[in-house]
């Protein structure tokens, strides 16, 4: 299939696709879509910028219209759990752009801001509902909202949920769902409590992997310098002045330490600004949008914080700290090259993060390029050599940092049914066959061929 009207979606759903200048689906859309539209269960491994919310967007949208009717006070049919504010508004905002030519109702609900809009937009009426945990579950308490008649739940970046310790908070929502209902789970990596997590929540699921867990997108060069802790500032002042760098996201691995790297870059004359959980969600919405319009070059993030952050074309990602868990270095460095797009990734690597170097590079099954010609080079960071460890500690590090004794700077290598007539499984999509009979450092990008593809902003 290489076009989305051969995915059969209905009319007013495909103008809304080309509305927004698309014309081909993502691998996960093609493999998705189908057995969505049928009602199936699905457990979707596929890292960020893969196009996944379209995938499960536009089948629950096709549903939706495929069988109208007026929307309940604070009872949704459609459930999307995500774990961050950012992520929640991303997916809200494909909601509306792809059901504009519908009269589907969705909503957003997330801490941070006040609840009031949010109840009231609850009290209204809504089909779709976005949410982030801890709210929900607040609404629910306040009996703001229940979710007993929910048809179809989608449970979004799983992994961080776990990450983030959501679980819990997960597991106390779906047991107030019914069981009767079609259930997504979608997913960057497997770890062993999201399987036995999945195998509890999905009945009988299609099982849809677009890229192995922590695989890492082939048009991004990757590469690290070594350096000295104290010199890493100085060093991104330096990376920085390559002028192909146009829209560049720093990654750090704590709050503090981006609003140190933010205040450093400002005095320099940089435009950056920092988003993070302490800042308030008009902060970070006016960071987001400076980025996005380019009066910002460089945003500085961490982890929690970016996860929901799509914004095309940008060219870079610096992870200033290495990230402690290898699989966040994946979803760090897929920030960039999307949509058919080249994109680059550099980490700065001091002599504590050896280890977290190693441990990425085991899980890529990839050695990044060491570029040596910096100004602030750092033997002890290339040899792993922490300068305060004792000296049989230090002999261990190098020993077993760099077996060989030196590295190359090259690379190595049927659910649902109508819904008038219930929630029964496995007619829906026969309940509208009829409707639809009538109805890199230079920053360069090379474009893949053929139509535009949903990836990065979907």
């Amino acid at each position: 299939m290489t076009t989305f009207a051969e995915l059969q979606l209905m009319e007013p759903l495909l103008r809304a696709i080309n509305d927004q200048g698309y014309d081909t689906p993502t691998p996960i859309q093609v493999s998705a879509i189908p057995h969505l539209l049928e009602g199936r269960d699905l457990f979707g491994i596929a890292q960020t910028g893969t196009g996944k919310t379209a995938a499960f967007a536009l089948p629950i949208l096709d549903y939706l219209a495929g069988d109208p009717r007026p929307p309940k006070p604070r009872r949704p049919s459609v459930l999307v759990l995500t774990p961050t504010r950012e992520l929640a508004s991303q997916i809200s905002e494909s909601f509306k752009s792809y059901g504009k030519h519908t009269n589907i109702k969705h909503a957003v609900v997330f801490g941070g801001v006040g609840q009031g809009p949010q109840v009231r937009a609850l009290k209204q009426g809504i089909d779709v509902l976005v949410a982030t945990p801890g709210r929900l579950l607040d609404l629910m308490e306040q009996r703001h909202l229940d979710v007993g008649d929910v048809e179809v739940f989608v449970l979004d970046e799983a992994d961080r949920m776990l990450d983030m310790g959501f679980i819990r908070d997960v597991r106390k929502v779906v047991a107030k769902m019914p069981e009767d209902r079609q259930s997504l789970l979608f997913s960057a990596t497997m770890p062993p409590e999201i399987v036995k997590l999945a195998s509890r929540m999905l009945k009988d699921p299609v099982r849809v992997e677009v890229d192995p867990p922590a695989s890492t997108v082939d048009r991004i060069d990757q590469s690290v310098l070594f350096v000295d802790k104290n010199m890493k500032r100085k060093l991104l002042s330096q990376v920085l002045r390559n002028e192909s760098m146009y829209r560049v996201l720093v990654f750090t691995r704590t709050k503090h330490g981006a609003d140190r790297v933010v205040r450093h870059l400002q005095k320099g004359g940089e435009s950056a600004a920092a988003i993070h959980g302490n800042k308030s969600q008009g902060q970070r919405e006016r960071a987001l949008e400076g980025f996005r319009s380019g009066k910002l070059r460089v945003l500085v993030a961490t982890d929690i914080a970016a996860r929901g952050i799509d914004i095309k074309d940008i060219t870079h990602v610096i992870n200033f700290d290495l990230p402690n868990i290898p699989d966040s270095y994946v979803h760090r460095i897929g920030r960039t090259a999307r949509a058919g797009r080249d994109g680059v990734a550099i980490s700065f690597c001091s002599p504590d993060e050896r280890e977290y170097l190693r441990d990425i590079e085991q899980t890529i099954h990839h050695e990044l390029d060491v570029v040596r010609e910096h100004a602030f080079p750092s033997e002890a960071a290339e040899k792993g050599i922490v300068p305060d460890a004792p000296a049989d500690a230090r002999n261990k590090q190098t020993h077993g940092s760099n077996p060989g004794g030196g590295r190359s700077s090259s690379r190595r290598g049927g659910r649902r049914g109508s819904r008038s007539g219930g929630r029964g499984r496995g007619s829906a999509k026969k309940s509208r066959s009829g409707e639809r009979a009538s109805g890199k450092a230079s920053g360069g990008e090379r474009r893949s061929g053929g139509g535009r593809s949903m990836g990065h902003s979907s």
